[in-house]
């Protein structure tokens, strides 16, 4: 079984089951409803969170054969409709732009843009990445973009848009994606789970949607490879030993130790997870959220809620009585040093050297 297979089996195949970006879909929707159609749209924000997915689902609304008017999602029957869900229609474009950024690649698109399609009414083409072209190309898209042929529609996807000239953005109708909420990826996933067949553990699913960091193509990618290592059987074990994720009880341990000040303890505490295995950059990204879960609970309890959606009850009593520990002072000074040793992790000779400068410095 394929990595990728439950991302790509599991494509929304309408916009009503594209998750958390209700403000894009409703607009879109109108606007297919109104026949109110842009040229080219530029659908920006974090990995895995829907925008190629939501740009085959206009190439299907806009070219779908039984559509009507008022009407804003596709069929999923009809010719045009089938052909762009079995990755076969000659009038949707996909370019990725990573590996077709130079100003030849464009000069061929814009070759192809002469021609009208050959069975829809609209050809569609769909930039993935498309940050990553030269400045050369941007220039030679930009003379196609600004005056485009009525059957042509252009769908710009990046996660990096300050990267995008000016002059392009000016052209193109922009729409935001948005992080996927906790709760929402750990559903999907349960959803996934019942679908396959697969058995889980609840706590296993919230690590692999902590891990994902808000991408539900991540989510949905660890799952499949994990659940062909694991038998389809996800436990939490399973999931901290293949991907190095660490359990809140060991991070709060760490935490501990640091309130102690016990230079010895702290020390040997890193050592050690980094001999069971453990990614000590993942690790430190984890105590940096948890540190940071315990300042917003020192600057106001009522803050309590934004921190609700990623976790338990209990989790969150825990978090309140260490959160009496600390002094606010102290949480804003670890967290900017940790902050910094997250970009040392990264180059350092010594993998544990970082986290150990940290800690010898701080613990006075």
């Amino acid at each position: 079984m394929p990595q990728l297979v439950f991302y790509r089996k599991y494509r929304p195949q309408s916009f009503a089951e594209v998750i958390n970006q209700k403000n894009t879909i409703k607009t879109l929707a109108n606007a297919l409803k109104q026949n109110q159609i842009s040229h080219a749209y530029l659908f920006a924000g974090p990995r895995g969170t829907g925008k190629t997915s939501v740009a085959r689902l206009m190439a299907k609304a806009l070219n779908c054969e039984n559509r009507k008017t008022n009407e804003f999602e596709p069929c999923n029957k009809c010719g045009s409709c089938q052909e762009i869900n079995e990755g076969r229609a000659i009038d949707l474009i996909e370019i990725d732009a990573a590996s077709n950024r130079g100003i030849e690649d464009i000069r061929a698109l814009r070759e192809n843009v002469k021609f009208p399609p050959l069975k829809s009414k609209y050809k569609i083409f769909i930039i993935d990445e498309a940050h990553q072209l030269t400045k050369d190309a941007f220039n030679a898209l930009l003379k196609t973009l600004e005056e485009p042929p009525p059957y042509i529609i252009f769908i710009l996807a990046t996660t990096e848009p300050e990267k995008l000239p000016a002059t392009i953005l000016s052209r193109v109708e922009r729409y935001d994606f948005k992080k996927l909420a906790l709760d929402d990826i750990i559903g999907r996933l349960k959803y996934i789970c019942h679908q396959e067949n697969i058995k889980f553990e609840e706590e296993a699913l919230r690590l692999i949607a902590l891990y994902s960091e808000g991408g539900l193509r991540d989510a949905e990618s660890l799952l499949g490879q994990i659940s062909i290592v694991t038998n389809q059987n996800i436990t939490k074990e399973s999931i901290e030993t293949l991907v190095g994720a660490i359990n809140l009880e060991k991070i709060k341990r760490f935490i501990d130790i640091l309130n102690k000040k016990d230079k010895v303890k702290a020390i040997e505490y890193i050592n050690k997870i980094y001999d069971d295995g453990y990614d000590l950059e993942i690790f430190n990204k984890e105590v940096l959220d948890y540190l940071r879960k315990l300042l917003l609970l020192k600057i106001s309890p009522g803050l309590a809620e934004i921190l609700e959606r990623e976790l338990t009850q209990e989790e969150l009593t825990v978090l309140f009585k260490q959160a009496q520990n600390w002094e606010t002072n102290v949480l804003e000074r670890l967290l900017r040093k940790l902050t910094e040793v997250q970009w040392q992790l990264k180059t350092s000779p010594v993998p544990t050297l970082p986290l150990e400068l940290f800690i010898s410095e701080e613990l006075i």
